[in-house]
């Protein structure tokens, strides 16, 4: 591990930053076409804007949606590993009438059929799950750590579970998670040639569908598409390093 790293970085870090790039085409999706858009282009644009500082900022905040995902992912490790749910807060158990796995986290019941709970499960039979993963990428900034926790990983592959109200082919196109995460693993000695987003959509009435985001690592042109991100990103942060409360992305703790 280098000794020099002037940066430290993580997946979602990224994508809050390429959502705040893409501001203006997010804002078109959303309300191009209102006659009456809830806030106006300029508005949007610095609400990503302050979104992505708190974000870099490591600012507590309240998703019910995430929380969710959070449910949904312990119960598919607890189902793959049989060991119990670690994470403070949570408990995990089966609804013999309901035919259900409920998990209880901050406070909220979330209930998920055994069906789509098994099929997951069953799909990463033998997998590890929640792997801390890490490398050096240099730019021209000084040396970056990449890190973060992979969902599940198999022999080949890196799965990342995801959870949405509603799903589109390519929703996930622009994450960088399935750029990063095997980026790390094949720097830590490790072949992987794929990564996977298995994604459950979860609609509010209850309707369960299950969609594969499937990318094939290319260890070249994800290296360079990392460093043009980072190289970016990192512009970014010494542009406003006065906002920047939080100094562990300047590797300072």
């Amino acid at each position: 591990m280098s000794s020099n790293i002037k940066y430290k970085i993580y997946p979602s870090l990224l994508d809050s930053f390429q959502y705040y790039l893409d501001s203006s085409e997010n804002y078109q999706k959303y309300w191009g076409n209102s006659a009456d858009p809830a806030m106006s282009e300029a508005d949007f644009e610095e609400k990503c804007l302050q979104d992505l500082l708190n974000s870099i900022n490591r600012v507590p905040f309240e998703s019910e949606d995430a929380d969710r995902g959070t449910a949904f992912n312990e119960i598919v490790d607890w189902l793959i590993t049989g060991a119990p749910c670690e994470r403070e807060g949570m408990g995990i158990c089966f609804d013999e009438d309901t035919r259900e796995y409920v998990a209880t986290y901050k406070e909220r019941i979330y209930r998920f059929p055994e069906s789509i709970c098994m099929e997951f499960a069953n799909y990463y039979r033998g997998a590890i799950p929640q792997v801390l993963c890490q490398a050096v990428l240099p730019t021209k900034y000084g040396d970056v750590l990449l890190y973060g926790y992979i969902d599940e990983l198999m022999s080949f592959g890196i799965h990342d579970i995801k959870t949405t109200k509603k799903y589109e082919v390519g929703k996930f196109r622009k994450h960088w998670q399935h750029r990063v995460y095997p980026y790390c693993i094949d720097k830590m000695g490790n072949c992987i040639d794929h990564f996977e987003y298995n994604v459950a959509e979860i609609t509010k009435s209850g309707k369960i569908t299950t969609f594969t985001e499937y990318y094939r690592y290319d260890a070249k042109q994800t290296e360079s598409e990392l460093i043009e991100i980072c190289e970016w990103f990192i512009s970014f942060l010494e542009n406003n390093r006065d906002k920047i409360t939080d100094k562990k992305v300047f590797a300072l703790i």
